[in-house]
């Protein structure tokens, strides 16, 4: 009698522990397919942050494998962890252009999409002292001669060379004949651009912001599809030129998984876009909340896709 009592006591005991341990959906790996310090990494940690702090996932290791932008990572992604649930990967609208002018032979397709969580939109502009005040007065010198106008902006193929491509080709401007200067980093461009080395800067708004706030530069006008709270310029579609291009990060699960495993996956993920810790740190860190899931972001995907390889075939990168 006494032993019976003794065990249930203990397996009481061991049922209460049980029940006050948090239940964690999965302990998660994150991979930034960038260098450290860059925006897919800020993104993975911040990931691991909000999943940690929220309680949404109880460990939840990050790691680099840059190179290539994004392409190598992917490919090592989708090859190691095949049908592992636990294994996530960050990505962005840089990696679409980066697999269509490397010709990696492994894409997005290869991969599950889970999520857009963030965006930012493309700002245009110009030195302070320029005699170029609007978009339509850069778009004529454009259209009068378009390898007169240079632009600075990222990486050939990348987000800033889309747009300008975009903008041409809105134009009725030869999207060919585009003269764009493509920087290693944001501090060489800010400086070709102040400098007057260059006749307009493309870049996300962020990275401006400042010399805009102190008067360096002029914001001409910015790729979102409408107007911005707290930015004082018209998006290009005010303009009159029918643009919009958001430079977005995502999250994707490993390939091979379940209806089930990805729907689990998908859960944790919008728990942490409405998390209060990820909602604070977007708003720290400046960027906008642009989450979109499912079918909706499978369509945005697959359209993405389709105007980058038609605007870098028309640039003349891809083939």
């Amino acid at each position: 009698m006494e032993d019976s009592l003794l065990k249930h006591i203990f397996l009481t005991s061991i049922f209460a522990a049980a029940i006050a341990l948090p239940a964690y959906a999965a302990d998660y790996s994150i991979m930034a397919p960038a260098a450290p310090g860059g925006g897919w990494d800020q993104t993975a940690r911040t990931m691991q942050t909000s999943l940690q702090s929220e309680k949404i996932s109880g460990k939840v290791q990050v790691m680099n494998v840059p190179g290539a932008g994004g392409t190598i990572g992917i490919a090592q992604f989708a090859s190691q962890q095949k049908g592992n649930p636990n294994a996530l990967l960050v990505g962005g609208y840089v990696m679409v252009g980066a697999i269509l002018t490397n010709k990696s032979p492994v894409t997005l397709k290869d991969v599950t999409p889970i999520a857009r969580l963030t965006g930012e939109y493309e700002a245009i502009v110009v030195p302070a002292n320029s005699d170029i005040k609007t978009v339509a007065d850069l778009v004529a010198k454009l259209k009068e001669n378009p390898g007169a106008v240079s632009w600075g902006g990222g990486s050939a193929g990348g987000t800033d060379h889309i747009l300008v491509g975009l903008l041409a080709k809105a134009a009725g401007a030869d999207p060919t004949k585009i003269n764009y200067i493509a920087f290693s980093g944001g501090g060489e461009a800010l400086a070709a651009i102040l400098g007057g080395q260059v006749t307009a800067g493309v870049s996300s708004y962020g990275e401006f912001e400042g010399q805009i706030k102190a008067g360096a530069l002029r914001l001409l006008a910015i790729s979102a599809d409408k107007k911005v709270e707290g930015i004082d310029a018209p998006t290009l579609k005010e303009s009159g030129f029918d643009v919009v291009l958001q430079n977005w990060r995502m999250v994707a699960a490993a390939p091979g998984l379940t209806d089930e495993q990805k729907k689990a996956v998908t859960d944790d993920v919008e728990k942490l876009a409405k998390s209060k810790t990820w909602q604070d740190n977007l708003k720290t860190k400046g960027w906008m909340d642009t989450y979109l899931s499912g079918p909706e972001f499978e369509a945005q995907l697959a359209q993405d896709i389709s105007a980058t390889e038609t605007i870098l075939k028309d640039i003349g990168l891809v083939k």
